[in-house]
């Protein structure tokens, strides 16, 4: 699994409408229903307002090539010249071990 997260950075509240956009239009929908997207969600950070997280994952890379040929990246684009936004992008190859499991509190 690839895991992509994308940091959004606007002013005036930008970032948020831009997700909120993509939530009403169907795109993130659409995006979600892409064959081999396994998690799309937006999060906005507590200590900043002005920006939105994407976590996007993938099952491998063939599937991202194929989300960024697809008309969607057009739809997509446009809305962040819509809404004049800037991007920081982390990208995480998983390694499908459970060393860290102990931890977690389920």
């Amino acid at each position: 699994m690839i895991t992509v997260n994308l940091y959004y950075k606007g002013q005036n509240g930008s970032a948020r409408r831009f997700a909120e956009e993509m939530e009403s239009s169907g795109i993130a929908d659409a995006i979600r229903a892409e064959k081999g997207n396994l998690r799309y969600e937006y999060f906005i950070p507590i200590k900043d307002c002005e920006t939105v997280l994407l976590i996007d994952a993938w099952e491998d890379q063939a599937a991202i090539d194929t989300h960024h040929a697809s008309p969607m990246m057009a739809r997509l684009s446009a809305l962040r010249e819509k809404y004049d936004l800037h991007m920081v992008m982390e990208r995480y190859i998983s390694d499908d071990t459970d060393i860290d499991k102990e931890y977690l509190r389920k």
